[in-house]
Formats: structure tokens, C-alpha cells, sequence
């Protein structure tokens, strides 16, 4: 459907008198040079994106990726238009998730259209924002792109927060003197991580791109936006690297105090099996009733084997405890 379609002069929004569906009037009151249309929609049907292609003669490959969406970060230049692809990313803080959606963006000299796939990152408020700063919009569709792209990116950003405290509850869950079963949270984390990075990483090549101005229908002005948004971007790749560095360490510690504490384990059942051999093997020697056995016709010989049963245990029992067994 479409959430809002509007048309721009020097900054300023335009009045046009006409439905939000005919696109051919909206692209004929961009009359100026400097006027320009932005087209909002949210999971369009085939038929109405194909009308929307017609009107602004948009490259089929194109609306097909935009339809069908999960489509890897890129852009491609067509013959007369640009078709950005971005990923967003929220974060679930219940589950311990990050959830995806996508954004496709078509290009042109005198038109935006996005087109916004999942809930994440709606672009309601970053065209409310984008309205109050008229010099920032009087660029055209280049502020438009930079708009959707500094919006993208500022999720990335906080997704990451969010994965940062999720590491230090880990860390410290980890490293505590309680037992814990942190094995699965730190492989939901790196799988998280990896579906993060997916989004993150292949969206450097076109914010590089954008940055230095290199782009056709992208003025070169707005380079030092772009370059923002990328230094952000780089921020948050490398956030990424490091936190998936600690959690492969802590998952490393994980394995080790697990190891460690069935070492403990076996030491203290060696341990209580020793006080209960030792007694055992008196036990046995004290029930053959040998002939020749003196203590057989000695009056206190059953309380001294019992007494030396209980010698030997609380021995034992002495040294395991100093030898930190117990």
C-alpha cells in the first residue's frame, strides 16, 4: 500500500490536487528543475508496484527484487535510475533476537520511491524530520537517500547496543561463582551477530561509494552526509567484530570452568568413594572368621574394628577437607 507520496520544490512540500495513486500527476506538478516526487509504500502487491514502474519507467529486475524482497545490501545503476537495497534491523529484547526487514529505493533525477518490507525502521518520521530542514531538502532525491540510509544505519547502531549489554550479561554470568548454563545464549548471540553482520557489512561498498561522490543522480554536495553515515556504519562493523571476538572467548572460558568443575566433581565422589572403601576393605578382612584369627575369642575385638573403620573415615575425611576436596 501507499503510506504517502508528495512532491517537492526547493525544499518545501507541494499541494497537489490529486489522488496518491496517479503517479502521472504527481510526476507532471514536478514541473521545476529542482522539483522531485517521494513515494512511500509498504509491501506493495506486484500490480500496484508494476503501475508505479510504468509511470517512472523503473527496470524490471528491479521491481522484481523489490517485490519479492531478501535481497542482499547493494546498488545498481540502470540506464536511468538507481536501485539501493538496505537491510533494518530491531532488536527483540525478550527473546534475545534481532528481527529484519528490508528497504528498496529507486533513484531517479526527479523521483524517490521507497519501498519498506518488515516493520522495522518506518520512514514516517524521517520524512517528518527531513520536512523541517528545507536547505538539507532543497538537494533532492540525494537528501532523500541520505534521509532513509541515516535512519538504517542509526538502527544498526542501536541493535548493537542492545547486543553489547546482551555480551556483558553473558561475560558476567560466565565468569560468576555460580553454575550456569550459558552455552546456548552465547550461540543464539553469535547467530545473532552473523544475521547483524549480513546486513552490515555489504552496505559498505555503496556508503564508500556515496561518500566520495562518485554517483550518478547523487550530488556531490551531499558527500559529507554520506561520509557520516559511513564513518557510523564503520563504527558499527567493528562493534560487531568485537563482540563476536568476546563472545568466542567467553564461550572458550565457558568450556573451561565446565571442565574444571567436573574435575571437581570427580574429586570429591574419589573422595567420598575413599571413605567408604577403606572402611569396606576392614569390613571384609574383619568377616572371613578365619580359625586363626586372634581377634575372633577377643572379647573387644568388634569394637575396635568398628572404632578403626571410624579412625580411618574421619582421617581420610581430614585430609580430603585440608587438600580442598570438599
Amino acid at each position: 500500500m501507499i503510506v504517502d507520496s508528495a512532491v517537492y520544490r526547493h525544499g518545501t512540500r507541494l499541494p497537489v490536487d490529486c489522488h496518491l495513486h496517479d503517479y502521472a500527476a504527481l510526476r507532471a506538478a514536478a514541473s521545476s528543475h529542482h522539483d522531485f516526487v517521494w513515494v512511500g509504500l509498504y509491501e506493495p502487491s506486484h500490480a500496484e508496484l508494476s503501475e508505479i514502474a510504468q509511470a517512472f519507467d523503473l527496470h524490471p529486475l528491479a521491481v522484481e527484487d523489490a517485490v519479492v524482497a531478501h535481497q542482499r545490501p547493494k546498488l545498481e545503476k540502470y540506464e536511468n535510475n538507481l536501485f539501493l537495497v538496505l537491510k533494518t534491523l530491531w532488536y527483540v529484547d525478550e527473546d534475545d533476537a534481532v528481527e529484519t526487514g528490508e528497504i528498496n529505493v529507486f533513484i531517479g533525477a526527479d523521483f524517490v520511491i521507497t519501498v519498506r518490507h518488515g516493520r522495522g525502521s518506518a520512514l514516517s518520521d524521517a520524512r517528518h524530520e527531513l520536512e523541517k530542514k528545507q536547505a538539507v531538502l532543497d538537494h533532492g532525491p540525494s537528501a532523500v537517500i541520505y534521509a532513509v540510509c541515516d535512519a538504517v544505519v542509526d538502527g544498526y547502531t542501536a541493535v548493537v547496543a542492545e547486543l553489547e549489554t546482551d555480551v556483558d550479561e553473558v561475560e558476567a554470568s560466565v565468569f560468576s561463582d555460580r553454575r550456569s548454563q550459558d552455552g546456548d545464549r552465547i550461540y543464539v548471540l553469535k547467530r545473532e551477530l552473523s544475521e547483524v553482520r549480513r546486513a552490515v557489512l555489504p552496505l559498505r561498498e555503496p556508503m564508500r561509494r556515496f561518500a566520495t561522490g562518485t554517483v550518478d543522480l547523487v550530488e556531490a554536495e551531499a558527500a559529507p552526509f554520506f561520509r557520516d553515515v559511513s564513518d557510523h556504519l564503520a563504527q558499527a562493523a567493528e562493534e560487531i567484530d568485537n563482540l563476536d571476538s568476546l563472545l568466542s572467548s567467553a564461550f572458550d572460558a565457558h568450556v573451561s570452568r565446565i571442565a574444571m568443575q567436573q574435575n571437581d566433581d570427580m574429586r570429591k565422589i574419589s573422595a567420598g568413594a575413599a571413605l567408604v572403601v577403606v572402611p569396606t576393605l576392614i569390613a571384609g578382612v574383619y568377616g572371613m572368621n578365619f580359625t586363626h584369627m586372634p581377634e575372633l575369642d577377643w572379647t573387644f575385638g568388634y569394637p575396635f574394628a568398628l572404632l578403626l573403620m571410624a579412625a580411618t573415615a574421619g582421617g581420610l575425611w581430614i585430609l580430603f577437607k585440608r587438600s580442598g576436596w570438599f
